[in-house]
């Protein structure tokens, strides 16, 4: 029973679950930000390049034997392009996270900026201290 009671306090330790949080977040965050880049973004970029599309480039290293299927010989190939397009996807991704970032920091600039009005305990601490000054 110890150790169940020790793996409980480790797991519900304020880091641990907020770094659980953080990997559920991410991942949906992650989702967000591969929708944003493969239908908003990257559509009008293909239009844009009259649609090239890297992933078909590659470096044959050892054509398949097409001539005796019963070989079943694999190509095998550097597949370079696939590499240029998840390089392209990594900036652009990057790009629209850091937007993201900087949108988010201006707007908790903004708020931090606000100057936060008194409590009720602040007000009347400043009243019991002003009346204190006048007595004086």
């Amino acid at each position: 029973m110890g150790m169940f009671k020790e793996f409980r306090d480790f797991a519900m330790r304020g880091n641990v679950v907020d770094l659980a949080v953080g990997v559920v977040i991410g991942g949906a965050f992650g989702k967000i930000v591969t929708s944003l880049v493969d239908q908003i973004i990257m559509p009008p970029i293909g239009w844009i390049t009259g649609g090239i599309d890297f992933s078909d480039l590659k470096w044959v290293l050892r054509p398949a034997d097409a001539s005796n299927p019963a070989h079943k010989v694999a190509e095998v190939a550097i597949q370079y392009g696939a590499f240029i397009n998840t390089l392209i996807q990594f900036v652009i991704i990057a790009f629209a996270i850091f937007l993201v970032i900087k949108a988010l920091n201006r707007f908790t600039r903004k708020l931090d900026a606000a100057p936060a009005a008194p409590t009720a305990d602040q007000k009347l601490l400043t009243e019991i201290r002003d009346l204190l000054k006048e007595r004086s």
